[in-house]
């Protein structure tokens, strides 16, 4: 038995792996992550530069460029990468900074008085200018006309400093039993949803379409009745759930794998891991990063992680128990299709409620979610390390899951065997409650 388990495992496995698409898609991934995460050097190989500098030649006849200097240059840093920028106070005419800028990216900016709205500016450029170079520019020049209507009411600087500046927000938290990770759950729930949530949401979706691709293949070319004579369908049951979930997971470490070479290739081409990034994208990176490490996640994932990983195979094993036994009851992928869309919906579900887990901090609701099986692997990990849980909770939840996974292959199997050689939907159902009474 053990032999022909193992042979049939090995069998799926190679059919899946050996498949031209398999190499094709992972080989196309790979590219496509290399193009996403080196897109700057890219962009940079094929004539663009990142690092080139915008010259503005700044004209100020309202006496308003120390102010202008002072917001243009905060909010221009802000933008990291996305912008660089140079100003230059300068007193030329117009028509000899025109010549200057002529078939170049600099622009000209002039700061004029008025006396219906205090200043206005004229922006002169070669080619039209960017949205996003028009903003600062907006913006920049409404903070100035602020401090300058402000510097023209007769107000004192010390009053005007103190209008104009931010005010101070000191954070005081009474509750003397708050853990360590409340300040950064927001943070923290975020990065886990992307790293780990989404990642396996993925995978299982990939794994229930997978088996019950596979399973209608062998039905509607007659094949199954070949293998069910020689192997019993308790083995031939177990090796579906056993290569499929082995697929996934080798498919979802060839993904690490294709991130871990793209950021080596983007370290060759001489660029920072997160330098030249989308400075949304690296300062939520680095801003998680340090949050993990300050708030104490890093020590509660190591804790808890050999349930976690116990949780996410249970999960696997689950699905795909439930999975083989929908595809076993339909002769065709049309069928198998809207009998999985329940799995669909219970995928969903998890995945939301673990979006919302930490806007509903304490919930008992969200608890309870934590011990369903087939929902739990989404939600358990994610409230365990934002300190909702305890280590205790997670593992009856694993426990749980894992019980719930042996009940549906024990009594799945049953159907299983019933459906398995089905090729007629009429009274199927009955056949299934009546095999679920039998031993």
């Amino acid at each position: 038995m053990k032999n022909k388990l193992k042979f049939l495992v090995k069998q799926s496995l190679k059919k899946k792996l050996d498949t031209k698409w398999f190499k094709v898609a992972n080989i196309l991934i790979l590219v496509l992550l290399i193009g996403i995460i080196n897109v700057d050097r890219i962009i940079s190989f094929f004539g663009g530069d990142f690092q080139n500098v915008t010259k503005v030649y700044v004209v100020d006849d309202a006496n308003a460029y120390s102010l202008f200097e002072t917001n243009f240059k905060a909010l221009s840093e802000k933008l990291e990468d996305l912008g660089n920028y140079e100003l230059e106070n300068t007193t030329k005419n117009i028509e000899e900074l025109k010549e200057e800028i002529k078939e170049k990216e600099d622009i000209i900016l002039t700061i004029q008085s008025s006396d219906l709205e205090y200043i206005k500016a004229d922006v002169i450029s070669f080619d039209p200018i960017d949205t996003l170079t028009e903003q600062l520019f907006q913006n920049s020049l409404n903070q100035v006309k602020s401090a300058y209507v402000l510097q023209h009411s007769g107000m004192s600087e010390e009053d005007i400093q103190a209008l104009t500046s931010n005010v101070s927000i000191q954070k005081n938290v009474t509750n003397p039993e708050l853990d360590s990770n409340a300040e950064g759950k927001d943070i923290v729930s975020s990065g886990l949803i992307v790293v780990m949530i989404v990642p396996f949401f993925l995978l299982i979706t990939m794994l229930t379409q997978m088996i019950g691709a596979e399973i209608n293949d062998e039905k509607s070319t007659r094949s199954m009745e070949i293998i069910i004579s020689n192997v019993s369908p308790k083995v031939h049951f177990s090796s579906k759930i056993i290569a499929s979930t082995a697929f996934v997971l080798i498919q979802a470490l060839v993904l690490f794998v294709d991130v871990l070479i793209a950021f080596v290739v983007r370290k060759l081409l001489g660029a920072s891991i997160l330098g030249g990034m989308n400075s949304d994208v690296s300062g939520f990176i680095t801003e998680t990063l340090d949050t993990v490490k300050n708030t104490g996640v890093l020590d509660l994932l190591i804790q808890g992680l050999p349930f976690i990983i116990l949780l996410f195979l249970f999960s696997f094993l689950a699905y795909a128990t439930l999975a083989g036994v929908l595809a076993s009851m339909t002769t065709n992928i049309e069928d198998y299709q809207q009998l999985q869309t329940p799995l669909m919906i219970i995928l969903l579900v998890g995945y939301y409620i673990a979006i919302m887990a930490s806007a509903f901090e304490g919930a008992l609701f969200v608890k309870v979610m934590a011990y369903i099986p087939m929902l739990s692997f989404l939600i358990a990990p994610v409230i365990f390390l934002l300190g909702q849980i305890s280590i205790f909770e997670l593992a009856l939840s694993t426990l749980i899951c894992g019980v719930v996974t042996y009940l549906l292959f024990h009594f799945g199997l049953r159907i299983y065997k019933v459906g398995i050689l089905n090729y007629s939907s009429q009274d199927l159902w009955k056949k299934i409650f009546k095999s679920l009474k039998e031993r």
